[in-house]
């Protein structure tokens, strides 16, 4: 679909999805995504069967840096959400430069929310905005040995995958 800088653009583009006149099932999830690997594309797919359309909210570079150190983003956010879009599951990429995407949900109000089996329910960040409007918070499983942090560090060891 697209790559928008905000929530605001979003809508203004794509109305249907305000929580006010939705019909269907929105999902969403975010991170930095780095350097997209298999694991990444498993969580994404699984994530869209459980909803009609799903955002991936993107780290801007800013964030990623304050994240995940001054090394970091190894790709540019351009880069990042254009490979992102690209993906059939994925139905919009809207970047967001806090910490946390904790606004960016509040503005979205999406119906599912997704986050990697590494955190537990009660640590999602917009955990409660979204139980709020009934909606669910998803924990999907990662894939076995797949890591942005370690395929960086393969790479700087000349190690190869």
């Amino acid at each position: 679909m697209a790559i928008f800088k905000n929530a605001i653009e979003f809508f203004s583009q794509t109305p249907e999805w305000e929580a006010t006149s939705r019909t269907r099932v929105l999902g969403f999830t975010n991170g930095c995504f780095d350097l997209l690997h298999a694991g990444h594309v498993d969580y994404l797919h699984q994530a869209k069967r459980e909803c009609d359309f799903l955002i991936v909210g993107l780290n801007t570079d800013a964030s990623v840096r304050i994240l995940k150190g001054p090394s970091r983003p190894v790709q540019n956010e351009h880069s990042r959400g254009k490979i992102l879009e690209a993906l059939r599951c994925v139905d919009a990429v809207i970047f967001f430069g806090e910490n946390s995407p904790v606004d960016l949900i509040k503005h979205l109000q999406p119906d599912r929310l997704f986050k990697g089996s590494d955190y537990q329910t009660h640590e999602v960040i917009g955990k409660d905005t979204v139980e709020a409007r009934g909606g669910r918070v998803i924990l999907l499983p990662f894939s076995e040995g797949q890591s942005t942090t370690a395929i960086v560090e393969r790479i700087q060891n000349q190690k190869g995958i």
